[in-house]
């Protein structure tokens, strides 16, 4: 068979994908790992505090809407959101000007005044609806009273070309479908954890090819021991407005989801930093983790820098993320692991577009999932 030279790349896959159906060739893909949780089994209905979301992406975006829209898909699953005149009362009262996180004296009164079981944070990361449409979110769900943990966190980021299927049928162009997809999947996602489960989104294969580029692990860290971890914002270098935060969020994410790892919620880290008026220019200094040490008892504090962090603009170009980040140990005051990665959407592509990723997002988070192998294995 002869291709004519102005085949797009599109129909080209279009083409490749028909091969692969005729000829029984079977497809690995992605799929989401439900993990059982040891922790005690968790209410069905929690009255919780759905803060409005925290803007992240840089750009203008019906912020209003889509907090509208996952209340809805979080109510169907389990949650009891907490009345709005009562949350604006709160928020007015206690003068609540950082709504991206919590510290321990708002999770106190938050119990105390309006009875809520929990606080949902969440943020949007990145939104655009220029064809083909993009949007990236983050959500936790952090408990209330004298001592606020992360309860469960997840996020997600989809474009409208990331699975076109055959002859174009799974190509989403409306924003808003695009916006309900991501919206059901974080619903689904808490349902998990509601039924006493913790779901974890990943590959059920290592994720070679967004390997670090280099990583240094110290024989003092020991992967199987259970540490407590505060994350600091990245320092950012990059373009890309609130990229430092976007890191930082997907390494507590991905965390999250290991038993190793207890996570000290954003909220409590900022506050302290804050407290003792630290200012990391240039990063995590180790003067800086020692008062960050003795202020929230912790074993290990993540940072790092982010250099890049850019995402595709329409159909053109590709996702581009380069960081690095260290890991201080409390005890020796020594940086018990590193790395550095950088990647492109495109990497280890070679047919066809065939597992391009089209969202920075998704590809930080990939890239991050693979650096903390090196760290954990």
């Amino acid at each position: 068979m002869i291709l004519s030279t102005n085949f797009s790349t599109k129909k080209l896959r279009v083409f490749f994908l028909i091969l692969i159906s005729l000829s029984g060739c079977k497809v690995t893909k992605h799929h989401a790992i439900s993990v059982t949780d040891n922790s005690p089994a968790v209410k069905k209905k929690l009255l919780t505090a759905v803060l409005p979301l925290t803007n992240l992406s840089g750009t203008p975006a019906p912020l209003e809407d889509i907090r509208n829209l996952l209340i809805d898909n979080f109510e169907k699953q389990g949650l009891n959101a907490l009345e709005e005149k009562i949350l604006e009362k709160f928020i007015v009262s206690h003068r609540m000007r950082y709504l991206g996180g919590i510290n321990r004296a708002t999770a106190q009164a938050l119990k105390w005044e309006t009875g809520a079981d929990a606080v949902l944070v969440s943020s949007l990361e990145f939104y655009n609806e220029i064809f083909p449409p993009k949007v990236a979110l983050t959500a936790r769900l952090i408990s209330t009273g004298n001592n606020p943990a992360i309860l469960w966190m997840d996020g997600v980021g989809l474009a409208g070309d990331d699975s076109i299927g055959v002859l174009e049928l799974s190509l989403i162009k409306d924003p808003q479908t695009l916006l309900r997809n991501a919206a059901d999947h974080l619903a689904t996602s808490l349902a998990q954890y509601l039924s006493g489960q913790r779901y974890w989104v990943g590959s059920q294969r290592k994720i070679i090819k967004f390997w670090p580029k280099v990583f240094y692990r110290s024989p003092i860290f020991e992967p199987g021991t259970k540490y407590t971890v505060a994350v600091v914002p990245f320092f950012n270098l990059s373009e890309r407005k609130f990229a430092g935060e976007i890191m930082a969020l997907q390494f507590i994410r991905q965390m999250q989801t290991h038993e190793n790892f207890v996570l000290v919620e954003p909220g409590i880290v900022r506050h302290a930093l804050l407290q003792m008026r630290i200012i990391m220019d240039g990063g995590i200094s180790l003067i800086d983790a020692d008062s960050l040490f003795s202020k929230l008892h912790v074993d290990l504090i993540l940072g790092g820098k982010v250099f890049n962090y850019q995402d595709k603009q329409g159909t053109t170009g590709t996702p581009k993320v380069e960081f690095s980040a260290l890991l201080i140990e409390r005890k020796s005051r020594e940086v018990v692991w590193n790395c550095r990665s950088y990647h492109e959407g495109d990497d280890g592509v070679f047919f066809f577009d065939w597992g391009q990723i089209e969202t920075a997002y998704r590809m930080a988070s990939e890239m991050v999932l693979s650096a903390l192998e090196t760290m954990i294995e």
